[in-house]
């Protein structure tokens, strides 16, 4: 059975050989996502107030009890 030298093994997977310019870069960008939309200019900008819940934290859904079934005895 072949052994392979797990070391050396990631060592070569992990460092890419040759590396992509900036318009390579640019060009798979777009291929992936397509066209941009166009910049929103300063004049057309408008500022935001947040009235919603705040979105980088969940909802507490549930009642008490769904939570004491959740959590268990406590």
């Amino acid at each position: 059975m072949r052994t392979v030298d797990v070391a050396a093994h990631n060592a070569v997977m992990s460092e890419p050989t040759e590396s992509f310019t900036d318009e390579e870069y640019a060009f798979l960008r777009h291929v992936r996502f397509g066209e941009l939309p166009p910049a929103v200019r300063p004049e057309e900008r408008v500022e935001l107030t947040e009235t919603d819940a705040r979105r980088d934290r969940p909802e507490q859904g549930g009642s008490p009890e769904e939570w004491a079934l959740r959590n268990g005895p406590g």
